[in-house]
């Protein structure tokens, strides 16, 4: 059967990469710019290290800082309607994936304006138009949202994520700048990278996966494994140093695996937690990733043996069974060391039901290499209760 892999039209990468910014604009034809950030990136000036290269290039813009960490239905809606008061051509997305996710869905929504309704783009919506031009701009080392097909708006009405995933939302410019990256926080550089190594490790072992989006995975998953303790320690002493630069390449090639097959259980489960008790996703990932992993264990025990290769493990001398054991451990200890939370205090056993049903509906659950019911749901998340 033909496969399919999707990549952005053209990527930048590496320190000063913004710089190309302005160059892109112009010679796409784009007479004005609607730069998407979120406010507290725009109040620590982060947004304006590419507003001034546009307002140096004398491209007009406007910025739509309206963005929520998790965005919701009302957030895209406003920002459907602020695009269209702007008069601009194009979007600069700025920011982690809350940026990105929110300029995905406004793009769609101009682009394709019967789906104005924003519940009507959950799962796979048949839009028929590309979404209004996208250069994406990470701020965070983790979602990869540039560079994918995928976004995830909260519907809070009704207490859930829901995840799009669409051909016609993948920006067609990702500028990859670790300089960017330089203010986020220890905590944020830990939980956005956890989010990026299970992005791998579950594209890695998802049903989907193949040959092409294994050598992106292989190769992240060893970018992570041994960048994202220098990044944090990076984060926490203010020097520049390679685990920001490896972790912002990392990401992004997660990102080309992931996109093009699909997640698992560990991100079901995820997006249900941020959903129900605003638990950061990436933190939500890093918690359940070793548990998924053990989970998934009977029916990928020899890629989970891959993996620990990947994350630097010397399997010598081990069973398939004991190294795909030692990648779970190699999992553990990285998240203990860069300090992730090992529990939920939020979950209440009462609603343990409601979040295995949510977690079973969700987008990326399918992609899972084994089968699980309800009950073993309930299970698995008891395995993070406080």
């Amino acid at each position: 059967m033909a496969q399919r892999f999707m990549l952005n039209e053209t990527s930048y990468h590496g320190s000063g990469a913004i710089a190309e910014i302005p160059n892109e604009i112009k010679s796409r034809g784009f007479k004005k710019a609607f730069v998407a950030s979120d406010p507290d990136l725009v109040k620590f000036g982060i947004t304006a290290k590419v507003t001034d290269l546009l307002d140096a290039a004398e491209i007009p813009y406007e910025v739509y800082s309206d963005i929520k960490p998790n965005p919701t239905i009302e957030n895209v809606k406003h920002g459907v309607e602020a695009f269209k008061a702007s008069g601009a051509d194009c979007i600069v997305a700025i920011g982690g994936g809350s940026s990105m996710d929110t300029s995905k869905a406004i793009g769609i929504i101009i682009a394709n304006p019967e789906f104005e309704d924003v519940r009507s783009l959950e799962g796979t919506a048949a839009t028929k138009n590309p979404c209004t031009p996208i250069i994406a701009v990470p701020t965070t080392a983790g979602t990869a949202a540039e560079v994918t097909i995928n976004y995830v708006i909260t519907d809070t009405e009704r207490m859930r994520k829901f995840v799009c995933v669409d051909p016609h939302d993948m920006p067609i410019i990702a500028v990859v700048d670790p300089d960017m990256m330089a203010t986020m926080p220890a905590s944020l550089t830990a939980a956005t990278g956890m989010d990026a190594l299970t992005h791998a490790i579950e594209g890695y072992t998802t049903k989907g996966a193949w040959e092409l989006s294994d050598m992106f995975h292989l190769k992240a998953i060893e970018l992570i494994s041994k960048s994202l303790r220098n990044a944090v320690a990076e984060a926490k002493s203010g020097a520049p140093g390679s685990g920001r630069e490896g972790m912002a390449l990392g990401q992004y090639i997660a990102g080309m695996g992931f996109s093009n097959v699909g997640l698992g259980i560990d991100h079901a489960m995820a997006h249900t937690l941020s959903a129900h008790y605003d638990t950061p996703h990436g933190v939500a990932c890093a918690m359940l990733l070793p548990i998924a992993m053990e989970f998934n264990k009977p029916v990928v025990a020899e890629r989970l043996a891959n993996v620990a290769v990947a994350m630097g493990v010397d399997i010598s001398g081990m069973t398939t069974d004991e190294a795909a054991d030692a990648a779970i451990a190699a999992v553990r200890q990285l998240s203990e060391d860069v300090d992730i939370p090992k529990v939920c205090e939020a979950i209440k056993a009462d609603e343990l039901d409601q979040i295995a049903d949510d977690a079973l509906a969700d987008a990326c659950y399918p992609g899972n290499p084994r089968e699980a019911d309800h009950d073993t749901v309930v299970e698995l998340f008891k395995k993070i209760m406080a």
